[in-house]
């Protein structure tokens, strides 16, 4: 991008009680022309400032996984439950006067980056619920909406939106959380029998979630934060006892903290916009013997 400034002399009436060596007053007015690549953009003197990142305030950011174990629900004779803790992320911020008719929204977008989800059952096969394009590396991540919201993570606590022109700065808290609360079946999911066989539930899940400021009108993104935060289940079922008692979890029983990068990481663009992992993931029933079968498709 490259200035042009043209100077143009202007005559002036109102000097007329200077000393005017030729009869005539006139004034320097500066005209400034921005250059790009697309040509020339006039810029006029009034045009008022736009938001940028040093404007924008972020302060008492916190990131965290609720310190407590994963629960284990057996109050079902056709499915195990189990609820692990919540990943909470919230921060103040303070929005500069926004000058224009613009409206901007702040608030968090999430994505899956990986998952791994195994249900197994003994050794007739297992169940995975999957993300075709992720597990195959055709996208990097996958929406985490809430499927209405897009791109932001919900509307409620988890956006804000500001409408210009503002006379003044704006204050305001954002937050979300996130946890997993699903039902695996104790029978094989593509059996007529229900007998138990449901021996080990696996699940290793990763995010990135992202805060940040959307100008809905320009689509402009200013990234203010990014956090990464893990999710991992290993419960082991010994489906030969009583309801009741038949799940316990092994492994690690505390979640690693978030991190809260140094760095911005750009959003890739199918964090962005639809399918979200709700309505990408498929179930799939992988047998010992014989080919995958797709017990439940994406929508």
């Amino acid at each position: 991008m490259h200035g042009l400034i043209v100077l143009v002399l202007v005559e002036s009436r109102s000097a007329a009680l200077l000393p005017r060596p030729v009869g005539l007053s006139w004034l320097l007015l500066t005209i400034t022309f921005t250059c790009t690549a697309m040509g020339c953009i006039q810029s006029i003197a009034c045009n008022k400032s736009r938001i940028k990142r040093e404007n924008i305030v972020v302060y008492d950011l916190s990131a965290t996984i609720d310190h407590c174990p994963t629960v284990i629900e057996e109050n079902s004779p056709i499915v195990l439950r189990y609820k692990t803790p919540y990943f909470k992320a919230s921060a103040r911020i303070v929005m500069p006067p926004i000058p224009r008719n613009e409206t901007w929204v702040v608030g968090w977008i999430q994505a899956c980056t990986q998952m791994e989800f195994y249900n197994t059952y003994g050794d007739v096969g297992m169940s995975s619920w999957e993300l075709p394009q992720l597990r195959e590396g055709l996208v990097r991540a996958i929406s985490d909406s809430d499927g209405v919201s897009y791109p932001w993570y919900g509307n409620t606590t988890e956006t804000v939106t500001i409408v210009g022109p503002t006379s003044k700065p704006s204050r305001f808290i954002v937050s979300m959380n996130d946890n997993f609360y699903p039902s695996v079946t104790w029978a094989v999911p593509v059996s007529e029998s229900n007998t138990p066989l449901l021996t080990n539930i696996k699940r290793d899940q990763s995010f990135t979630t992202w805060l940040v400021a959307l100008n809905t009108t320009s689509r402009e993104k200013i990234l203010l934060h990014t956090i990464k935060w893990r999710m991992r289940v290993d419960i082991a079922v010994d489906p030969s006892l009583p309801l009741g008692s038949r799940a316990r979890l092994v492994g690690r029983v505390h979640q690693d903290q978030p991190r809260v990068l140094t760095r911005m990481e750009p959003i890739p663009p199918n964090a962005m916009g639809r399918p979200n992992a709700n309505d990408a993931q498929v179930l799939m029933w992988r047998p010992r013997r014989g080919p995958p079968l797709v017990v439940i498709p994406p929508k």
